[in-house]
């Protein structure tokens, strides 16, 4: 059994194609996924998002930190697999039913149905205000950026954490979620690349917007 983290923040549509595709490797790969933080509003703290980011983004990332807190929380009340659950309920409501904007940053109606759907506590809506479990995200933040490099966003992959074969990656980026056969030889070969010995940048900045449904 092979054992990833996903650091993820659930407003970034990124994250979620690139999460789609760690989940649809898991169908055909012996692969357990762990879910971590990393909050694009905690990593951009000193960035002037008047100027550097587009209209709405504070917002954006003021929910996507909201979400992340709930998400934390699942883990800590019910491990991984909580925190996966409500990942996907959150994220189908953000990138696919597109119910979740900046308008509605700290919609608690729509935090409550997620929570539901994922089989958790409605209570743990709580935890989308509370400062809590920042110290957690802050540093599972830090954490991501220390094996993938500062100048990165949101996802960090990272295979075998803790061992001598441990790689980090800042994501893949990927518009469009590869299905069986094709999801795997996309791992396979990304694999291969993270634990290839000096290996650190393979870019190309031309990318069509994410394709969440795919």
């Amino acid at each position: 059994m092979s054992i990833v983290e996903l650091h993820i923040d659930p407003i970034c549509p990124w994250a979620w194609v690139t999460s789609r595709w760690v989940l649809e490797v898991a169908t055909v790969r012996r692969l357990e996924v762990r879910w971590k933080a990393i909050s694009l509003l905690m990593i951009n703290e000193g960035r002037d998002y008047a100027t550097e980011f587009p209209e709405g983004y504070p917002e954006l990332h003021a929910a996507g930190l909201a979400m992340l807190r709930m998400v934390i929380a699942a883990r800590s009340l019910e491990g991984d697999d909580a925190a996966g659950r409500l990942y996907t309920e959150l994220g189908t409501r953000v990138h696919i039913d597109s119910r979740y904007t900046a308008a509605r940053a700290q919609d608690r109606t729509l935090f409550e149905e997620a929570l539901g759907a994922a089989g958790l506590p409605t209570t743990l809506a709580d935890a989308a205000s509370s400062v809590a479990l920042d110290e957690v995200i802050r540093a599972e933040s830090e954490s991501a950026l220390s094996r993938a490099g500062r100048e990165v966003g949101t996802p960090v992959l990272t295979f075998d954490p803790g061992t001598d074969t441990e790689a980090s990656f800042f994501g893949p980026v990927i518009s469009r979620v590869p299905r069986g056969t094709a999801a795997a030889e996309l791992w396979d070969a990304v694999v291969l690349l993270a634990r290839t010995a000096g290996f650190c940048e393979l870019k190309r900045s031309i990318r069509e917007w994410p394709q969440p449904a795919s």
